[in-house]
């Protein structure tokens, strides 16, 4: 079959070679899928990079989330098991982790469905506990994980303020139903939500950013909200002023989605449940911007990890619907 590894870390159009390998054999526990679709996470840039938490040894194929058939021919979402990840025709995975994936979406949707939502979800109502009514602020709001964020704090009930950089993205972050659209290229970030919450500041802010994101976050909080920190996707880890946080009386929250796999399985099978709910009431669908085929996903990775992409962009293996 084809798989692409990675033999060297790098830029992922560099160091991503499309291979022809050995079919995986399911081992005790696991279950053996077809690829139908592949969907593209900031993290598949860093494992590229050698710069995920995980260091998977070389050579190893990227693609931590996808929509598969089993052999008895159900649709699941999975998150296959590195080294040998989804960008791939076929993966094993870990039966016990396996979920039925959402009759309401097809097989690049339900692939982007898994971790950007589940992120969401944990993050909005388990570690920031939004409530219908508050104000959240989402960054990166036009790009995978934030326009889920999106999505789930309008299925909520919040006032959703997104924030993108450059025009192209705001018109997607005003389709996914953002009630602000700020573009931080060209307006003041913080000046634009303290007038829009007429002073108050935002009462959740979703961040999976980081760098100058968090200190401008800090600057609009509301009393007693909740700054989420999700990831780094600019590079840069804050180092935040925790005086300021006693000053103005606001939480800094964190979230690594990945424990409750290890520390609370059942909740993960809960929010596919309500995840699947919310789906089936049309009230969320990942944005996928881009379906390509397996022989283009290095160039797709390389978007992913450059930040020029709005939502998802999914690797749909070819002769897969």
């Amino acid at each position: 079959m084809q798989a692409w590894r990675v033999h060297t870390h790098g830029e992922p159009r560099e160091v991503m070679r499309l291979d022809e390998v050995a079919e995986p054999v399911a081992g005790p526990g696991e279950l053996r899928l077809r690829v139908r679709a592949a969907n593209i996470n900031f993290p598949d840039a860093l494992l590229c990079r050698g710069q995920y938490q995980v260091r998977p040894p070389l050579p190893f194929t990227p693609g931590v989330e996808i929509c598969g058939e089993t052999e008895d021919g159900r649709r699941v979402i999975a998150n296959p098991l590195l080294p040998n990840g989804g960008f791939a025709e076929y993966v094993t995975v870990d039966a016990r982790a396996v979920l039925p994936a959402p009759e309401a979406l097809d097989d690049a949707e339900a692939a982007a469905l898994h971790i950007g939502y589940q992120t969401g979800w944990f993050g909005l109502h388990r570690r920031a506990r939004l409530q219908a009514g508050e104000t959240l602020l989402v960054h990166a709001a036009a790009g995978g994980v934030g326009s889920a964020a999106v999505q789930l704090g309008k299925a909520a009930g919040a006032t959703v303020v997104g924030v993108v950089g450059g025009a192209d993205k705001a018109q997607a972050a005003q389709e996914l139903g953002c009630d602000l659209v700020i573009d931080r290229h060209t307006e003041d970030l913080v000046a634009r939500v303290k007038e829009f919450t007429s002073g108050k500041g935002a009462d959740v802010v979703y961040d999976p950013v980081g760098g100058d994101a968090y200190a401008k976050s800090a600057k609009c909080v509301a009393f007693e909200g909740r700054i989420l920190v999700v990831g780094f996707a600019s590079g840069s880890i804050p180092s935040p002023a925790l005086n300021h946080a006693l000053v103005k009386n606001y939480s800094i929250v964190g979230l690594h989605w990945g424990l409750y796999n290890t520390q609370d399985p059942a909740a993960v099978r809960g929010c596919h449940e309500e995840l699947t709910r919310l789906a089936a009431q049309g009230a969320i669908k990942p944005l996928v911007s881009g379906r390509v085929a397996l022989k283009d996903a290095a160039e797709a990775v390389q978007r992913v990890a450059d930040g020029t992409t709005t939502g998802r962009l999914v690797v749909v293996p070819e002769g897969v619907s």
